[in-house]
């Protein structure tokens, strides 16, 4: 069965953060979004876009935390 997706070499972690960082965004090509998905694993995409969601919150916490002075 040829041709499948996901058949191929899977991304790296930097890759893998770059494309959740963009989707955070919401602006990507249609070429990069379409290689994205033939070569990102679908379960380090989801732990990198919980510690990327986890780490947002954490600064933003932080931040309003020194803004307020509390």
């Amino acid at each position: 069965m040829g041709g499948n997706v996901g058949e191929g070499p899977r991304a790296g972690f930097w890759p893998t953060l770059r494309a959740v960082l963009w989707s955070f965004i919401g602006v990507r090509k249609g070429k990069d979004y379409r290689r994205d998905a033939s070569s990102l694993d679908p379960k380090a995409v989801i732990v990198a876009g919980i510690l990327a969601g986890l780490i947002f919150v954490v600064s933003i916490v932080a931040f309003v935390k020194l803004v307020v002075g509390a």
